[in-house]
């Protein structure tokens, strides 16, 4: 959970937003920090920046982690490390199942022990989406779909009967059914929040996930990538993950795609250049006025690429696309209207 009120070192920086709802809401503003180097920082690094503030608890993350953020320019250079609590955490069935079984067994020693086990329980929102376990065995039929769901669900009932039982018992947790999509789909269109609302308190959408192309989020301008399910398990249960202070590379994009050309062409050309430029570890940020021609899918084609061109993620910011985009994939008018008001 966030570190708020007197136990936050940066509680000076809390701002209200101009919004009609009950009980107001506020959020950690950056700005009011008034250090200089924050304009010079990029999107993807002020989300970090966003949320080592809001998390700073001088414990787990202190005022010193938030000192070599604002120091970017020259701490990127050096390779420290800086300690990251995503907003959530993004699970497929290959990999949510285990963590599912962790977690019940916890709730089991908790038990033995005379402990509370209802107590153990998801820090961070966690979706999980089950879609790795689909196999065609029907093809070129027209009830394909149904029989592929129907046998998926005899071979794996006591699969799927475990978790469903997961979001009935922990707080945080959601599961996505089968026949919904693949993650990143789901996690485009359904998932995201963009910007979280948790009991007032507003802050950018981030997420950890347990495949490589967790990065396609990336072109909603949330900020995310993937990693290995102890890392994602260990970010559930509220510890910071310790990573790098990256580097960032611009991609500036103008001008349009000539006729014929289509958007594969571009994704292709862009990992090319991309890989000869060389951004492994890096974060890629894609600005311009380019980036108005491009439809949201491609924007999410872009940053689904960054495993094959070596960018730990490859991010689009927030802009008048995406939030059409929103609206269109079904989020509420007001969600929308607050969404444009806090980005």
């Amino acid at each position: 959970m966030a570190a708020t009120g007197s136990s936050n070192t940066f509680s000076f920086s809390l701002r209200r937003l101009p919004l009609d709802l009950e009980g107001g809401g506020s959020y950690y503003s950056t700005p009011a920090l008034g250090d200089p180097r924050i304009d010079k920082l990029p999107y993807t690094i002020r989300v970090l920046l966003e949320s080592a503030v809001r998390n700073c608890d001088e414990f787990q993350i202190t005022k010193e982690d938030v000192e070599k953020i604002l120091g970017w320019e020259k701490t990127s250079m050096e390779l420290v490390e800086i300690p990251f609590k995503p907003s959530r955490v993004l699970l497929q069935d290959f990999t949510g199942i285990p963590v599912l079984v962790d977690l019940a067994s916890m709730r089991g020693a908790m038990s033995e022990l005379g402990g509370d086990p209802d107590k153990i329980n998801p820090m961070v929102p966690a979706d999980l989406v089950i879609d790795h376990l689909v196999t065609a065995n029907v093809v070129r039929s027209d009830n394909a779909v149904q029989t592929n769901m129907e046998l998926e669900f005899e071979r794996n009932k006591e699969r799927f009967t475990f978790l469903k039982w997961g979001p009935s018992a922990f707080h945080n947790m959601l599961i996505i059914p089968p026949g919904s999509g693949i993650v990143h789909q789901v996690n485009l269109e359904y998932l995201a929040r963009v910007v979280f609302n948790r009991n007032g308190l507003f802050y950018p959408d981030s997420v950890l996930g347990t495949d490589s192309h967790t990065t396609m989020i990336n072109g909603l301008g949330v900020l995310g990538w993937g990693v290995g399910g102890i890392d994602a398990e260990a970010a559930m249960l509220g510890q910071p993950m310790s990573m790098v202070l990256p580097g960032v590379v611009g991609l500036k994009l103008h001008g349009t795609l000539r006729n014929g050309v289509t958007a594969t062409d571009l994704v292709l050309t862009v990992t090319q250049m991309l890989r000869k430029h060389g951004v492994v570890g890096k974060f890629v940020e894609f600005y311009g006025r380019g980036m108005e021609e491009l439809a949201l899918a491609d924007r999410a084609t872009i940053a689904n690429m960054a495993p094959e061109y070596g960018a730990t993620v490859g991010f689009f910011p927030v802009d008048h696309i995406t939030l059409e985009y929103l609206k269109i994939t079904g989020r509420e008018d007001e969600t929308v209207s607050i969404l444009g008001l806090f980005c």
